[in-house]
């Protein structure tokens, strides 16, 4: 795919999450690997309206080359690029059920969701909360590499996720997973739930391997 149309895939779908709540004002940010570095989302850009010709262009050594300059969160993505070698994408955003699961107080830190469907355990599986770190700490880009080698996505505490995926599609979908059981689990505080079993876990996971 050329430059060109990776650049209107960003805005397109950068600007559906924008509208459908899944982000706000000018939080969040997407990133996609190109054959000589990445493309980022601008800083202090909304979702809602980036131009594809102003989106931030990286090169391999992480340099900003052209564009208007990178979310300042780049360094989340280049951390977990640098741990998964076929991610073609990565979504971070602040959306606000997986926000809100972030900032429980007991919740399992090795793995914060339960596997209530099958798209999760699928588009998700496990997912590390990475602690606390004040925006723009360099401490939260080595918390962050630690568990990128075993995870494709993670969720930081009282901040949000961190997403890759094989494709900027695959990224994008996955994210939207995990909001939507975010929501689901918080909907079901205080229920008498029932998770996939672990054999049921297992099964999916053969079938339906994590690519990136």
């Amino acid at each position: 795919m050329s430059e060109s149309q990776t650049r209107d895939d960003i805005a397109k779908l950068a600007k559906s999450i924008f509208d459908r709540g899944l982000t706000f004002g000018s939080s969040g940010n997407i990133s996609v690997r190109m054959e000589d570095g990445w493309l980022m989302t601008p800083t202090g850009s909304s979702m809602g309206a980036i131009d594809p010709t102003r989106i931030s262009k990286l090169d391999a050594a992480g340099n900003h080359i052209s564009g208007d300059k990178p979310t300042k969160e780049s360094f989340l993505h280049t951390a977990m690029y640098d741990q998964r070698p076929n991610a073609g994408a990565i979504v971070h955003l602040h959306s606000t059920h997986s926000v809100g699961v972030s900032c429980l107080h007991d919740i399992d830190h090795k793995d914060v969701l339960p596997p209530l469907t099958a798209y999760y355990v699928m588009r998700i599986g496990k997912l590390p909360l990475i602690p606390y770190f004040a925006p723009g700490d360099m401490k939260l880009a080595d918390a962050v590499r630690e568990m990128a080698s075993d995870h494709h996505a993670v969720l930081l505490a009282n901040h949000g996720p961190v997403v890759a995926g094989k494709s900027l599609e695959d990224a994008v979908y996955a994210t939207e997973e995990l909001e939507e059981t975010a929501k689901l689990f918080l909907a079901l505080q205080g229920m008498n739930t029932r998770p996939l079993t672990d054999e049921q876990v297992a099964d999916l996971k053969r079938r339906f391997p994590v690519q990136c």
